[in-house]
């Protein structure tokens, strides 16, 4: 089990954010509207990006749990779109970061 997965698992309320913050981020909408843009099927993108149809839906569906960078950048890439990752400074660390660093876990 990845680190990610551990931490998620042993943390609920991380787990909750993470959600929460992964709703904000929109990504399954994005790629369906993208996808459907190009005029492709499911079928012919997991093709394209080497993967399973049912791996695309999935994604798509938001069940994709942990989907690896490397995976969004494939498909973005073969939909002809591009991935932006930005990174902002919190004014306000929120109390379960402010934990885990107190407790040396960051």
């Amino acid at each position: 089990m990845a680190w990610v997965e551990r931490r998620l698992k042993e943390d609920p309320q991380l787990r909750v954010e993470v959600e929460a913050l992964i709703d904000e981020i929109g990504l399954e909408q994005d790629l369906i509207q993208l996808r459907k843009a190009r005029g492709l099927s499911q079928v012919r993108l997991a093709e394209m990006v080497g993967v399973t149809q049912p791996a695309i839906a999935k994604i798509e569906s938001g069940k994709a749990s942990n989907m690896q960078l490397k995976t969004l950048l494939r498909i973005v890439t073969a939909l002809g779109g591009r991935v932006r990752i930005e990174i902002q400074r919190l004014d306000r660390v929120p109390k379960t970061l402010e934990r885990r660093a107190a407790a040396g876990e960051v």
